[in-house]
């Protein structure tokens, strides 16, 4: 199972990146040197839990490159998100969740447009959502259409 990291540009005035499981940063060239910021997300407390929401790619499948302004608003309105953290509560109500756990860390899933709290961090925004508002797991976010 892999790990989620943040990751920032060293030494340079850019916005820290946000580096997926597949290891493709978003919005950072490879060439870059980056260095480990996992300390800048909150630790969920309780039955939340912290959700990265999904970012499309920089480029369209026809060649078209996307602005960072475009980026920004899509992930704002996106409802997919990764999970990155969960609380120490999160799904152990037997009664609620008498089958198990409906996500776990490095599930993508699927959640209502505003449910949860939206917070700023450097290097992105990330959600902080209760353990009932999970709708949905996904396999692969970009099979959704992600709408703003």
């Amino acid at each position: 199972m892999q790990k989620e990291k943040i990751s920032s540009i060293s030494q340079t005035n850019q916005k820290p990146k946000i580096e997926l499981p597949d290891k493709t940063l978003v919005g950072v060239k490879p060439s870059e040197p980056i260095e480990l910021e996992k300390e800048k997300i909150p630790t969920p407390t309780g039955w939340r839990m912290i959700v990265l929401p999904f970012r499309m790619d920089e480029k369209t499948a026809g060649g078209v490159l996307v602005t960072e302004t475009t980026l920004e608003r899509q992930q704002v309105a996106s409802q997919c998100g990764l999970v990155l953290a969960m609380g120490p509560q999160c799904y152990n109500d037997k009664e609620r969740y008498p089958e198990g756990p409906w996500c776990k860390v490095n599930d993508w899933v699927v959640f209502a447009r505003y449910a949860g709290s939206r917070i700023q961090i450097e290097g992105g925004e990330i959600r902080l959502l209760n353990d009932d508002e999970i709708l949905a797991t996904v396999k692969d976010p970009k099979s959704l259409i992600h709408a703003y």
